[in-house]
């Protein structure tokens, strides 16, 4: 029985690879960034022999095969973004959480040492990066948007002089046109939770990042057309590589 298993493992491990995009590589000053996108707003970041999970969701059997994160880092509330169960199947017990208030509050099988809460503006250092949270919401503000300002974080991260953006759950908000410097920036682009694509690519087109992955693309309607949101980047700045890649298995 014991080949039989060990065949099956390896055909099961095989088909959760194949459904994976291609890593993508970053190069920085030390060396590469190499991101594994994952699903929807699930991916990985690993830099100096230290892994990120960012929003992981999925289980365990959705990162079979990659290094297990020494830090997790957390948009928001929901389902899609914070999901206990996955981070206590995938932790390890030297595992740090980065996350805003409204989620380490969800995380109470978590050990509370092993989390740093940062709310809109605050930063740290963990792992040679420096990590900012920044602003994401949905506009116009009420208190009973899906996402309410100052709930939830986007987050700048700094790896060697590479600034990361990753949006999180948002709209075309000011703090996001205003960004500065952004080397690779993840933009989410899916009604009716954030922003459809003409927004999303209105604020690329201001806040000006050199690569841009469409991520976080499935809504109510179906995926997002991230052909037509690359087609209007490009047309306002050819400049910009916007950069596609198969973020869910049937697309």
């Amino acid at each position: 029985m014991k080949p039989v298993i060990f065949l099956t493992t390896i055909l099961f491990s095989s088909a959760i690879f194949a459904q994976r995009a291609p890593v993508q590589n970053i190069p920085t000053g030390k060396g590469d960034l190499s991101v594994q996108p994952v699903t929807h707003a699930t991916f990985t970041i690993t830099y100096n022999n230290k892994t990120f999970y960012i929003d992981p969701t999925g289980g365990a059997t959705a990162f079979e095969g990659l290094a297990k994160p020494d830090f997790i880092i957390i948009t928001d509330i929901h389902g899609d973004h914070n999901d206990p169960k996955t981070i206590d199947e995938i932790k390890t017990p030297n595992t740090i959480v980065v996350a805003p208030k409204a989620v380490a509050e969800k995380l109470s099988g978590f050990d509370q040492s092993k989390v740093v809460i940062l709310n809109n503006g605050d930063k740290t250092d963990q792992g040679g990066a420096t990590i900012t949270a920044v602003p994401m919401y949905n506009l116009p503000e009420a208190a009973d948007s899906r996402h309410t300002k100052g709930r939830g974080n986007g987050y700048v991260i700094n790896f060697a002089g590479k600034n990361i953006y990753i949006s999180g759950d948002t709209e075309d908000i000011p703090e996001m046109r205003q960004l500065k410097n952004i080397d690779v920036a993840f933009v989410c682009m899916n009604l009716p939770y954030t922003m459809d694509i003409n927004q999303a690519a209105g604020a690329v087109l201001e806040f000006k990042p050199k690569i841009v992955y469409p991520y976080h693309y499935r809504g109510q309607g179906g995926l997002s057309d991230v052909n037509a949101f690359k087609k209007l980047v490009n047309d306002g700045d050819k400049n910009i590589d916007v950069r596609l890649v198969k973020w869910y298995p049937s697309n």
